[in-house]
């Protein structure tokens, strides 16, 4: 193994080939590997455990609740810290493949009501009570790659790289980095049943998006919350680190967003410009709303994001327009042109949670709130 440094993970060293050779042991029939997810205290992290079961599940309700202690994820006092998980979503496993399922899980407190960070429960009661207008929902994640001392990955230690202009869609060992990363997430997302629509390199060197959706209703949450498990897991395999900050570098360097692209059954109907604008005059009266509906510190983030400048809006004013990634909201070009299809919502952070995101768009532009 060669020497380690601070930039150097420990799970990049391992040799994977004894690893592999276990991972072909056939598993017993009926045998079946859960691995339940939830989102802990923080809002934005991730966690997972893995439970036998002995059947092969095909729908949420056939899973057993389980438990974890909350006192150890910002979720529950210790002195009653058994927090329930309550599965609402199944995927296929990209790790252990097979019949093993990745299992998206609500989080309940031992009152069997739901725990600050659960963003999915009143987001469920918004797209159930909007089920008519057939809300679609696309999301644009943009996130960073780290080394292991927190510098985003392949920049010099002791300077930066060039400026930004040949990163974005680039091509070639001087402009893109962890392409592996990028190109692996992207195939173990398919395979788990994720619709990711697409990715590319962002503005930022060591910088990334991919694209989920589209997908109706409470589906964009609960995809979205997966395929950032998935992502965080394949970069662990290559040692590698994750952020999802929406200013990970301070200085001329774009942040990351998610942009949430947005639209009703009458949007996408002929005609549906006018059902677009009126969206976003409903969206402009409730400017603050979103804000701190946009990132999980309640703005915090995006007021290191939304600065007027690298393709953004100013967080302190609310503005729209035609192919205009400086505004608030966009409307596509071939939208305008066409005079129908979506609106592009640009405020969401990148560490956002898509369930108060899409929540606070339904509220707004289809049930009036």
């Amino acid at each position: 193994m060669p020497n380690l440094t601070l930039e150097h993970s420990p799970n990049a060293a391992i040799n994977k080939a004894p690893y592999h050779r276990y991972m072909d042991l056939p598993i017993p029939d009926g045998k079946v590997q859960a691995t339940y997810i939830w989102i802990d205290g923080t809002g934005e992290n991730l966690r997972g455990k893995t439970r036998t079961l002995d059947f092969v599940p095909n729908k949420p309700d056939e899973l057993p609740i389980w438990n974890f202690d909350g006192s150890s994820t910002l979720q529950a006092e210790r002195s009653s810290s058994d927090t329930y998980l309550y599965p609402v979503a199944i995927y296929a496993d990209p790790f252990t493949r097979g019949n093993n399922k990745l299992v998206l899980c609500d989080t309940y407190k031992y009152n069997k009501k739901p725990t600050e960070t659960n963003k999915r429960f009143t987001c469920l009661q918004a797209m159930e009570a909007a089920a008519g207008s057939k809300p679609w929902f696309g999301i644009e994640q943009e996130y960073t790659l780290l080394d292991m001392d927190l510098r985003p990955f392949g920049w010099p230690k002791n300077g930066f790289p060039g400026p930004q202009g040949p990163y974005y869609c680039g091509v070639g060992a001087n402009k893109v980095y962890a392409r592996d990363i990028v190109d692996a997430h992207y195939r173990a997302c398919l395979y788990a049943g994720i619709n990711v629509s697409g990715t590319n390199a962002e503005v930022m060197p060591a910088q990334w998006e991919y694209q989920v959706g589209p997908c109706e209703g409470i589906s964009i949450g609960d995809q979205l919350w997966i395929s950032r498990y998935i992502l965080h897991r394949v970069a662990e395999d290559f040692g590698v680190i994750v952020t999802f900050d929406p200013k990970p570098m301070e200085g001329d360097w774009n942040g990351a967003g998610a942009h949430t692209n947005f639209s009703t059954q009458a949007m996408r109907e002929d005609g549906g410009i006018l059902e677009i604008e009126k969206a976003i005059d409903k969206l402009s009266r409730n400017h603050l709303r979103h804000i701190q509906a946009y990132d999980p510190h309640g703005g915090k983030d995006n007021e290191r994001r939304l600065t007027g400048h690298h393709e953004t809006s100013s967080i302190h004013d609310f503005s729209a327009g035609v192919a205009n990634r400086g505004a608030s909201v966009r409307i596509p070009r071939g939208c305008a042109e066409e005079k129908k299809g979506y609106l592009e919502d640009r405020r969401p952070s990148s560490n956002c949670d898509p369930y108060a995101v899409t929540e606070a768009i339904v509220r707004t532009c289809v049930l009036n709130e």
